[in-house]
C-alpha cells in the first residue's frame, strides 16, 4: 500500500496531460439532460464513449443501468465497483449549455452529477494512460433513478441481481473535494399535500387557507423534542402553494426529511408526524395526505476500517484534508447489503443544485487521482478480511 501511495502525486500530472478528454466527456454528458426516470439519452451517450475507449463488456442490467467492465488479471477476485449517478434535478427544458473557461466550467447539473460522470466514463483512458492493471475486474456502472423520488432504484436494482461477491466500491460525487462518506443515516424524505376545495357553497366553520394549515402542521413539527443521541433531526426543505396574492390559497405541498443513525428513531419520528398530519387535517376539517418518497437505512463501516484509513492516507499523501459526514448517495446502498464502499468528491464548486453552478478545473487531476488510489487500495486487499458488522 505504501508504494501505492508514494505513485499518487506523479498521477497527478499524468491525468492532467489528458484534461482535455476528460473535460470533452463531461461536457458530452453535461450537456444532455438527464431528468430522473428520463436518463435515456444520456444513457446512450454513456455507452458510446465506453465503447469508443474499448472496455472489455459494455452493456445495461435489466434495470437499464449502463455497465462497463475492464477485465482484472485474476478470475478468483470479485469485482471492484465504481459508480455515479446519470440523473439530475433539472428537466430537459433547462438550458443545459456548458460554458468553459480557463478556469472553470458552469452549466446546469455540473455539480450534480456531470463532473462525477464525466470522469467516471473517463477511467478506462486514464487507467491505460497511467499503465494500471488490476487483479479484479473494475466495473464501471452509471446507476439510474437515483435522485428524489427515484429513490436510489437504479443501484437497488443492479446490488439485487449482481450475480457474484462484491470486493468493494468507490462512489463518485462532483463536490466536494476531500469528502469523505463512509457512513450513511437512516432517512425518510416526504411531502404533504393540503386541498381544499374552491366549490362555492362548500360549508365551513371558518375558510380555511392551504398555507396557514401547512404552517400549523409546521409548528407542530417544531414541537417535537428530538434527541441528540441517537442524533435525529427533521429538516423542513420545501413549501409551495397558492394562487395569487389576493386569493386564498387552495393548494400547498409541504416537504420535509427525517434524518437519523437509528432507524428505530426515523421511524418513531415518522409515526408522530403521522399523527400530526392526521390531527390537523381533522382539526381544519381538510384534506391532508402524506406521501413517502423515498427512504435508505442507516448503515455504516467504522473509522478504523481499513477501507476509510486507506482512503485518508491517499487524501493525505495528495495534501487533502478529509471531511467526513452522512451520506444518502449509492453509498448507503453498498453499506447496507455489507459491502464496504466510501463516497468520493472530485472537485470544488458553486451555487450547487442551480442552473449556473460552476466547478473548478484544476483540483479535478487531484480528486481522480485520489479515486484511483482508493480503487488500488481495494485491490490490494483491503476490504477483503474485514466484513461489516
Amino acid at each position: 500500500m505504501d508504494n501505492t501511495i508514494d505513485k499518487l502525486p506523479g498521477f497527478v500530472d499524468t491525468i492532467k496531460s489528458i484534461q482535455e478528454t476528460i473535460i470533452t466527456n463531461i461536457v458530452l454528458i453535461g450537456q444532455t439532460p438527464a431528468p430522473t426516470f428520463k436518463e435515456k439519452r444520456r444513457t446512450s451517450v454513456f455507452m458510446e464513449r465506453l465503447a469508443e475507449f474499448q472496455v472489455d463488456e459494455c452493456t445495461t442490467d435489466g434495470y437499464r443501468n449502463p455497465i462497463g467492465i475492464i477485465k482484472g488479471t485474476s478470475e478468483s477476485k470479485p469485482p471492484i465497483f465504481v459508480v455515479a449517478h446519470l440523473d439530475t434535478i433539472f428537466s430537459k427544458d433547462v438550458d443545459h449549455y456548458y460554458s468553459i473557461q480557463e478556469s472553470s466550467i458552469t452549466g446546469a447539473g455540473i455539480m450534480d452529477n456531470s463532473v462525477g460522470v464525466g470522469v467516471l466514463v473517463s477511467l478506462p483512458e486514464i487507467f491505460r494512460k497511467l499503465g494500471l492493471r488490476f487483479e479484479s475486474d473494475i466495473v464501471l456502472a452509471g446507476v439510474i433513478q437515483s435522485l428524489g423520488k427515484g429513490n436510489l432504484r437504479g443501484i437497488r436494482h443492479l446490488l439485487k441481481t449482481w450475480a457474484t461477491p462484491i470486493r468493494g466500491a468507490v462512489c463518485i460525487e462532483a463536490a466536494e473535494l476531500g469528502r469523505l462518506n463512509y457512513y450513511a443515516d437512516g432517512m425518510i424524505r416526504c411531502e404533504v399535500d393540503c386541498n381544499i376545495s374552491p366549490v362555492d357553497g362548500w360549508e365551513h366553520k371558518f375558510k380555511p387557507n392551504a398555507i396557514l394549515v401547512l404552517n400549523e402542521v409546521i409548528n407542530q413539527i417544531m414541537k417535537l423534542r428530538l434527541p441528540q443521541k441517537p442524533r435525529s433531526m427533521v429538516i423542513i426543505g420545501k413549501t409551495s402553494g397558492g394562487f395569487k396574492h389576493g386569493v386564498i390559497a387552495y393548494d400547498a405541498t409541504l416537504g420535509f426529511e427525517i434524518q437519523s443513525n437509528s432507524d428505530k428513531m426515523v421511524k418513531s419520528i415518522f409515526n408522530s408526524i403521522k399523527d400530526i398530519i392526521e390531527g390537523t387535517g381533522h382539526e381544519y376539517e381538510v384534506d391532508l395526505k402524506l406521501k413517502t418518497l423515498s427512504n435508505i437505512h442507516a448503515a455504516r463501516i467504522k473509522f478504523n476500517h481499513p477501507l476509510v484509513k486507506s482512503s485518508v492516507a491517499v487524501m493525505k499523501k495528495l495534501d487533502l484534508t478529509p471531511v467526513s459526514g452522512p451520506s444518502e448517495s449509492e453509498l448507503s446502498i453498498f453499506l447496507s447489503r455489507k459491502i464496504p464502499a466510501v463516497t468520493l468528491g472530485i472537485t470544488r464548486g458553486v451555487n450547487y443544485h442551480q442552473q449556473n453552478a460552476s466547478v473548478e478545473i484544476e483540483p479535478i487531476s487531484k480528486g481522480i487521482a485520489q479515486i484511483i488510489g482508493v480503487i488500488m487500495a481495494i485491490d490490494s486487499g483491503v476490504c477483503d478480511e474485514h466484513l461489516l458488522d
